[in-house]
C-alpha cells in the first residue's frame, strides 16, 4: 500500500471520528454509554464510506509448489505385438504407474499413439499405423511452457507422418526413449517400396517400380515373381551381397481388360528367414479406356493456371493443358471440359466454339476480365461494371447438394480479387461459396454451378485461387483435400450423366492400412438434400459370402460410413435407403497389406539420436529400474515454488458493504428504541 493511501486513510479516520464526536458528544452534551456506542456506530459508517471512496488496494502473496510433469507415451501399434514386446511394454507401464517415488516427484500423464494420439493408458496394440511425429506435435501444444520430461516407449518404426527425429526443434523437452526390441541382425529380404500408377489405360503397358533390399553379410540369389491370380506375369532372378544390398527393378505389365486388376509381388524367402511378411507386396491398378482432357484457356500469365493444372492432374484420369484461345480452336475436338480464365477481347471466337461443340465450361473472372464483352457473350448472368476491385473471402454453403463438398476450412482462406458490383443470374443456380466482406456474408455467389439445356457450367468470381491451394497445404500439410475439391468440381462438369437422387462416392480399391470411408448424398423428389434419411450399406464378402450391414452417419451435407478395419478381400456392396426403393451398388477391394508387419528390428539408431538431440537418454526395455533412478536423480526435474501476488481493491470486499448496512441499521434501531428520533 502506498504512502499517499495510508495518509488518506488516517485523515479519513480522523474526519470520521471528529464528525461522530461532534454529533453525539459535543452537540448533545451527554456522556452516557448509549451515546458513546452511537458515536462508535456513526464513526464506523462514515469511515467505511470514505474508505470505499479512497478504495485502497491490498497485496495478497501466495505460494504454490509446482511439480514437473512426466509424460509417458506408449506405442500402441501392431508392430509391438509383432516384435513380441507387448507383455514387457504392459509390465513397464504398470511399474511406472505403481512407483510411489515417481508419483511424489512428478505429475504423471499417460498417452498412447498410433496414427492418432489419445490421452489414456489403455493398451491393445491394435493400431494399424504409427505416427511419432504427430505425438510430439500434439504434446508441444500442451507442454512446451512447462518442465515435462517424456518417456517414449516404442520400437521407433514410424509408418506415417514426418520424420520424428527432427521434431526436437519444436518439442522442447528432454526425451527418454525406451527401445522395444534388440540390435540383433538377421538376414532379411524385403520389398522396401513398390511404385505404380493407380490408373492405367487399356491395351497399354504400365510401369511397376520395385525397390528390394537385403540385410545380411553373405552373397545370395533369389527370385522376384509378380502374379495375378494363379498366373505369373513376370519372373526374374535378383542377386544381393553385403555391399550391393539394394536393387531397383523396373517392369512393364500389359493392361488387357477394363476394371480393377490385382497383383502380388513376391521375393522368394531365404532359408530360415525370420520375417517373410515383408517379402510380399500386393498392389492393384484400375484399367480405364478413356481420359478426361481439360483445356485451361487464357491469354494472360497467372499462377492460378499452374495451380489449376496441378490440382486437376493429381487424378491420373485427367489431363490439363494450358492453351491460348487460338491454340484451343485448332484442337477443340480433343477436350471434354474448358476452363475460360479471365476472358479478354480474344475470347469471342472461343465462346462460339464452345457453344458449337456443346462443351461444359468453368468461367473464372478477375481483375483482367473484360466484363463488357463477357456480358455480351452469354445470357446466363450479368455483372455490374464499376471498374473497381474488391477482395472477397469465401463462405461455404452447407446446403449445397449438387456434389459432395470436402471439409475444407474455406473461412480462413485468403480473399479472391474481382470486380466490385452485383452479379445477377437469369437461370437457376446452386451456390457453393458465398461472398464475404469483412466478416459479413453477402447473399451473392462467389462460386456457383448451374445446368441449362443439358450443359453444365461453373462461375468463379475471383482470381487468386493459387493462394487457396497454398493455404490448404499450410493447414493440412498436404494438397490432397483442395485437389479433391477441384477434382469433384471437374468431375461434375465433365460428366454427361443425369442427376440422381442417391449419389455414392468411393474408391475402387484401398490399401490395407487406408481409411476406408464411403460418402453418400440423398435428395428428396424435389432434389433437395434430405438430412433425415436412414441409409445403410450391405457389404458382402465375395469369398465367404458373409453379409454385414453398416449405417451411414450424417456429416455436414452428406452421409458417411467408416469401413476401416475390414479384412482384405473383394466386396460387393449395396447402398440403400430404408424409406424407399432407391439403391446404388458397386464393388470395392481391400488389398492385403499391413505396414506394421514390415519391420524386423527396432530403429535403435534413430531413437538414440532423438535422445541425444533432446538432452535425454535412451534405454532398452530391460533397463526399467535405471530409467526410474535417472529420472528421480536428474536435477533438471525438481519441484518449483512459484509465488503469486494478487492485488485486491477494497471495493471488491463485499463484507464492508454489509458492515455499513449493519452499522446504520443498529444506529437507527437504538435511537428509535431510546426515543431519540
Amino acid at each position: 500500500m502506498q504512502t499517499d493511501t495510508i495518509t488518506y486513510i488516517i485523515i479519513s479516520g480522523t474526519l470520521a471520528l471528529t464528525l461522530a464526536l461532534f454529533q453525539y458528544i459535543f452537540k448533545s452534551k451527554k456522556r452516557t454509554k448509549i451515546y458513546w456506542f452511537l458515536t462508535f456506530l456513526r464513526f464506523v459508517t462514515i469511515f467505511s464510506i470514505v474508505l470505499l471512496l479512497i478504495n485502497p488496494k491490498f497485496e495478497k502473496l501466495s505460494f504454490i509448489d509446482e511439480k514437473p510433469n512426466l509424460i509417458v507415451a506408449v506405442d500402441n501399434s501392431e508392430s509391438i505385438n509383432y516384435l513380441n514386446q507387448s507383455e514387457s511394454t504392459t509390465a513397464l507401464v504398470e511399474t511406472l504407474q505403481q512407483n510411489e517415488a515417481l508419483k511424489e516427484r512428478f505429475n504423471l500423464q499417460y498417452y498412447t499413439f498410433g496414427k492418432l494420439v489419445r490421452p489414456n493408458d489403455s493398451l491393445g496394440f491394435n493400431e494399424k499405423q504409427s505416427n511419432i511425429a504427430e505425438l510430439f506435435d500434439r504434446l508441444s501444444e500442451v507442454y512446451n511452457n512447462t518442465v515435462s520430461p517424456t518417456v517414449l516407449i516404442t520400437d521407433g518404426n514410424q509408418t506415417y507422418g514426418y520424420d520424428y527425429e527432427f521434431m526436437t526443434s519444436r518439442y522442447k523437452q528432454a526425451i527418454f526413449p525406451v527401445i522395444l526390441g534388440d540390435t540383433t541382425t538377421y538376414s532379411d529380404l524385403k520389398i522396401q517400396q513398390l511404385n505404380v500408377n493407380r490408373y492405367v489405360y487399356l491395351k497399354n503397358k504400365f510401369p511397376v517400380e520395385i525397390i528390394a533390399t537385403y540385410n545380411g553379410n553373405n552373397p545370395i540369389n533369389s527370385r522376384l515373381r509378380i502374379t495375378s491370380g494363379t498366373s505369373t506375369v513376370h519372373s526374374e532372378v535378383i542377386s544381393f551381397s553385403k555391399t550391393q544390398n539394394s536393387q531397383i527393378i523396373n517392369v512393364k505389365l500389359p493392361a488387357n481388360r477394363v476394371g480393377v486388376r490385382s497383383y502380388k509381388a513376391e521375393i522368394v524367402p531365404l532359408d530360415n528367414e525370420k520375417n517373410t511378411v515383408n517379402n510380399i507386396k500386393n498392389f492393384a491398378v484400375e484399367v480405364i479406356d478413356q481420359k478426361t482432357n481439360v483445356a485451361i484457356v487464357s491469354d494472360i500469365v497467372h499462377p492460378d493456371l499452374g495451380a489449376l493444372k496441378k490440382s486437376i492432374e493429381s487424378n491420373e484420369q485427367r489431363q490439363a493443358i494450358i492453351l491460348s484461345t487460338s491454340d484451343f480452336i485448332k484442337q477443340s475436338q480433343d477436350f471434354q471440359l474448358v476452363i475460360a480464365y479471365q476472358p479478354t477481347n480474344n475470347f469471342r471466337a472461343l465462346f462460339k466454339e464452345i457453344d458449337r461443340l456443346k462443351l461444359n465450361k468453368i468461367v473464372i473472372t478477375g481483375t483482367k476480365t473484360n466484363w463488357s464483352l463477357l456480358n455480351q457473350l452469354q445470357s446466363n448472368y450479368k455483372q455490374e461494371v464499376t471498374n473497381q476491385v474488391e477482395d472477397f473471402q469465401p463462405s461455404v454453403n452447407k446446403n449445397y447438394s449438387t456434389f459432395i463438398v470436402d471439409n475444407l476450412n474455406f473461412e480462413v482462406f485468403p480473399p479472391l480479387q474481382s470486380e466490385f458490383g452485383e452479379t445477377t443470374f437469369t437461370v437457376p443456380v446452386e451456390t457453393l461459396l458465398y461472398k464475404t466482406i469483412n466478416g459479413t456474408q453477402l447473399e451473392e455467389p462467389l462460386l456457383s454451378t448451374f445446368e441449362i439445356d443439358s450443359k453444365r457450367e461453373a462461375l468463379l468470381l475471383g482470381e487468386g485461387i493459387w493462394r487457396w491451394r497454398a493455404q490448404s497445404y499450410i493447414d493440412e500439410k498436404s494438397f490432397n483435400t483442395f485437389d479433391n475439391f477441384i477434382g469433384k468440381l471437374v468431375q461434375y462438369l465433365s460428366s454427361k450423366q443425369r442427376r440422381t437422387r442417391l449419389n455414392v462416392n468411393y474408391e475402387s480399391f484401398y490399401n490395407g492400412n487406408d481409411n476406408v470411408k464411403i460418402t453418400a448424398q440423398y435428395f428428396n423428389k424435389n432434389y433437395e438434400f434430405d438430412s433425415n434419411a436412414n441409409i445403410n450399406i450391405d457389404l458382402k464378402n465375395k469369398e465367404s459370402d458373409n453379409i454385414k450391414t453398416y449405417p451411414f452417419v450424417l456429416k455436414n451435407s452428406n452421409y458417411e460410413v467408416d469401413l476401416s478395419g475390414l479384412d482384405a478381400g473383394e466386396y460387393n456392396f449395396t447402398v440403400k435407403t430404408l424409406s424407399g426403393n432407391i439403391s446404388k451398388s458397386g464393388t470395392l477391394k481391400i488389398l492385403d497389406y499391413n505396414v506394421e508387419q514390415q519391420f524386423l528390428n527396432a530403429n535403435v539408431t534413430k531413437l538414440e539420436r532423438l535422445a541425444t538431440n533432446s538432452n535425454g537418454a535412451s534405454y532398452f526395455i530391460d533397463d526399467t529400474s535405471k530409467i526410474i533412478n535417472d529420472l528421480l536423480s536428474d536435477s533438471r526435474f525438481t519441484t518449483i515454488q512459484k509465488s503469486s501476488k494478487k492485488i485486491v481493491p477494497l471495493i471488491d470486499w463485499k463484507y464492508l458493504l454489509g458492515l455499513i448496512a449493519l452499522s446504520l441499521a443498529s444506529e437507527w434501531f437504538i435511537r428509535k428504541y431510546n426515543g431519540l428520533i
